[in-house]
């Protein structure tokens, strides 16, 4: 079977974006289709300021809702990466494998650097070197395919350039990977700035739909997504972007066309409030599914030590033979 491997980042409470843009996806097609891995990517957390408690309880939380979302652990692999050792070993021979210049032109890190500095804060080395922990996360399970967003493509690109290179100086270890962008998968943008993607790390949450959010919550932020100047309701991400992510956010929900749903509204208020119940009722299975795991940490807790367990089994003997590939000498 096809392999994937896919993770989620502890750095916020996951959102509305993350469910309609992956989750729902991995729970709907890629687990039953595929040979599935998906990880809580916590050791990508701490390449920036952080609170270690937070960190443990998202980590936990993120973990929660993906079974809550409705990932089978009978049906895929689901782990915190920090409990498989094989990432940090893989990770350091893909330092070895890269080049200065290849991550200094990753366009996150320019980003994240300059954002870093300006908040007066030191760049961790780490904020430098991640996608190449990154490509460890990928290669050490000899995955076909990662399903990512556009903002991740160049990581991708530069796993593929390091698995061709290890495989050309030191003999054929990892399978080459391909970044795949789901044509299902919905673009969700903050309901406050709708030319931004919603993220769960942003500064000010008013535009941010989280899946743990209280149905009146959800309500009062979707009625007070900002909209356009104009009046008419129409399917125009370049011309009425508020509407558009509305139309989305309602298309996304019931699983209609977003641009044949405009024309059944003559106001946004209409619109406002259908896109709202809609999703109120989407997020509604997962928040009670999440309270009655959040209530049984025990299982949740075996869950992951199975899923490791599994995750282990499947990447140590790739990472021993690229360790043996590059000449380590192997433990006695």
């Amino acid at each position: 079977m096809t392999r994937i491997f896919s993770g989620i980042k502890p750095t916020g409470h996951l959102t509305l974006g993350n469910y309609l843009g992956a989750v729902r996806r991995w729970v709907e097609v890629d687990q039953h289709r595929a040979d599935a891995l998906f990880s809580v990517v916590d050791l990508h957390a701490l390449t920036v300021e952080h609170d270690p408690a937070r960190v443990r309880r998202l980590s936990r939380q993120a973990a929660t809702l993906l079974l809550a979302a409705g990932l089978d652990p009978e049906r895929c692999v689901l782990f915190v990466q920090s409990h498989v050792d094989e990432h940090a070993r893989l990770s350091y021979l893909m330092e070895c494998t890269a080049t200065d210049g290849e991550l200094r032109r990753m366009i996150q890190y320019k980003e994240k650097s300059v954002q870093a500095r300006a908040a007066g804060q030191s760049v961790r080395l780490s904020l430098l070197t991640y996608p190449v922990l990154m490509a460890a996360d990928i290669l050490a399970y000899g995955t076909d395919e990662v399903p990512v967003g556009e903002d991740q493509t160049q990581h991708v690109e530069l796993t593929r350039d390091l698995a061709v290179r290890f495989n050309q100086r030191y003999g054929h270890v990892f399978t080459v990977p391909k970044a795949t962008h789901p044509e299902v998968a919905a673009r969700v943008m903050d309901l406050q700035d709708p030319t931004s993607k919603m993220g769960k790390s942003h500064e000010n949450g008013a535009g941010i739909v989280y899946l743990l959010d209280e149905a009146e919550t959800v309500r009062r932020k979707v009625m007070r997504a900002v909209t356009d100047s104009g009046r008419e309701v129409v399917y125009d991400r370049e011309a009425s972007p508020g509407v558009a992510n509305l139309l989305d956010l309602l298309g996304a929900a019931t699983g209609e066309d977003p641009a044949g749903l405009a024309g059944a509204y003559d106001s946004y208020g209409a619109l406002k409030k259908d896109a709202a119940e809609a999703v109120v009722e989407l997020l509604r299975p997962v928040r009670e599914r999440h309270a009655e795991l959040a209530a049984d940490p025990g299982y949740v807790d075996g869950v992951l030590r199975a899923g490791a367990a599994r995750a282990r089994g499947m990447a140590r003997p790739l990472v021993d033979a690229a360790y043996r590939a590059v000449g380590l000498l192997p433990a006695v």
